[in-house]
């Protein structure tokens, strides 16, 4: 599914606090690769990486080993829907799996690798809203800003418009919950079966 004009706006906006230093660049060709810059900066959000593994993708699964938001991270090559990386003085892999159609990869990548440290934006967060971020967790209340920092963007072929009024979000490959947004911009409630929603929401 193509993004919308509206959704590349409303991730502008998203980008203009924590998530600063998007850029557009060619839809992933070779020649738009090797001109890409090789972004240096902090994690936006909570990653999550594959557990035992060096692999980053957009899956952020809640089993998964989390690396904290504000991580210092650096681009240091591209290759084919991936970048060679280093989170935290740890060489890493980051893939773009599921976004291939929606995003260049570029675009992808200045997503997770911003300019600005997040942990400044977070410490101006209520302090309930603090600590469900810091355990990468969700709650009602919620901004969207505060969801991605904490759990990561949902999947763009899923929710191609960020400004939707419902998420579908994984926790797993079986644990789907919905986060429904109120016309204030806050989730206003969380639906899901009880195991995940255990697993997920902060009370």
């Amino acid at each position: 599914m193509q993004t919308s004009k509206r959704s590349v706006q409303i991730a502008a906006m998203l980008a203009a606090g924590v998530l600063a230093g998007c850029q557009t660049g060619g839809a992933g060709t070779s020649e738009a690769k090797s001109a890409a810059p090789l972004l240096s900066g902090y994690t936006c959000c909570n990653m999550r990486h594959e557990a035992g593994n060096d692999w980053i993708n957009e899956l952020n699964y809640v089993g998964w080993p989390m690396i904290p938001l504000g991580t210092q991270a650096s681009i240091s090559s591209y290759g084919r829907h991936r970048a060679a990386v280093t989170i935290g003085g740890k060489p890493m892999r980051v893939g773009q799996d599921y976004t291939r159609e929606q995003l260049s990869l570029e675009e992808y990548m200045a997503r997770w690798i911003v300019q600005r440290d997040p942990k400044v934006k977070l410490a101006t967060f209520p302090a309930n809203i603090q600590a469900a971020i810091k355990l990468g967790k969700v709650m009602k209340g919620m901004t969207r800003e505060q969801v991605i920092m904490s759990v990561g963007y949902p999947l763009t072929q899923e929710n191609p418009v960020l400004d939707a009024p419902m998420w579908r979000m994984w926790m797993s490959s079986f644990g789907e919950y919905q986060l429904m947004w109120g016309s204030d911009g806050k989730v206003k409630d969380i639906v899901g079966d009880p195991l995940t929603k255990n697993m997920i929401v902060q009370p």
